[in-house]
Parts: C-alpha cells; structure tokens; sequence
C-alpha cells in the first residue's frame, strides 16, 4: 500500500512504533508510545454509479488529480456515517449533478495493491440534464462504441463497464467481483 505511515497518536500526538500489539494480534500496527492505542490502517472504499439514460451511459471528465482530464464514472471515497448506497449516490450528485434512480449493486473490485475496494451500483437517469461539481469539468452520455476506452481514468472503471456492456448484451445483469493487481 502507498499511504505514508501513521508516526503520531491520534489520541494523544505521541510518537508511535510499528510492532505487534499485546492483545495477540498477528500483523504489526502503529502502536502508541504513551497511551499504547493501537491505530489500525484499513483499506478505503470507493462507490459510485453507473447511470444510464436511454442506451447511454453518463461519464464525467476529471477535473482533479489523479487522471485529471480522464473520463471516468460518477464515484469516490465514502464518508463516515453513510452506507455504500448513499455514498454512490452522493458522488454521482456532486460529480454529474444528475437526478436518477439508484438501481441494483453491480461491482466490487478489490484493488489490494493500494488498498482500495470500489463499489459500483446500477442508475436509471430521470434527465439528461446535469450540473456538474467542481471535480468534474464535463458529463457527456457516451453509447457503448462511443465510450473514449483510451481515455479513461481507471481500471476499474474500464472493467466495471466492460461487464456492464457484456450484462447488457446478454439481456441480464449479475453481481461482478473481482481483484486488479
């Protein structure tokens, strides 16, 4: 994972040591020098939507870093006190400003190598108006051989809608999970 590593108490602002706790944990964790919290560092979540108006799925083009300028599906990191559902559909608020209905869950892909697990859920737009936020500087609905694949922002987000196209296709749409490595 490429996070830096925590060096200080969040209880206390004490200096911490990797080592293994005393409770018989069996993984080495940030434990505190004072106050002997242990501090555990866990994946990240990232959920999003796939929304769709008609045959056309919307994509909205990057407007931060990473990928700035790349395309990619309404999604980010969730937020404490939301579920996965309300968290895609926060994002694909404040990233496409697009009124939908949320559908079912669609992907979970374990991304281990940098600690990160993306959840993405079917939508049914109810407009193709949008009003994107600031990380977003363009929505456009793409068709499925209209879709910029060179110019996409995330593997995930590739992958994720590769399966959706095959689901479509296919005339019935399954849960999908898998890892990237």
């Amino acid at each position: 994972m490429h996070r830096p590593p925590i060096k200080h108490c969040k209880n206390c602002g004490q200096a911490v040591v990797y080592r293994l706790p005393d409770d018989g944990d069996t993984k080495e964790r940030a434990v505190c020098t004072a106050c002997h919290t242990v501090h555990y560092e866990n994946p990240l979540t990232v959920v999003g939507t796939i929304p769709v108006w008609g045959d056309k799925v919307l994509l909205c083009k990057r407007n931060i870093e990473p990928r700035f300028g790349k395309w990619t599906l309404p999604a980010g990191f969730m937020e404490l006190n939301e579920t996965v559902a309300e968290g895609a559909a926060r994002e694909t608020v404040e990233e496409a400003g697009a009124q939908f209905e949320m559908g079912e869950f669609f992907s979970l892909v374990n991304i281990a190598r940098v600690g990160q697990v993306h959840m993405f859920y079917r939508a049914r737009l109810l407009s193709d108006q949008f009003d994107p936020g600031f990380e977003t500087m363009e929505v456009h609905l793409f068709s499925e051989d209209e879709i910029p694949w060179e110019e996409m922002a995330f593997r995930t987000v590739s992958e994720t809608l590769k399966r959706f196209f095959a689901d479509r296709q296919a005339g019935q749409f399954s849960t999908h999970v898998f890892d990237i490595s």
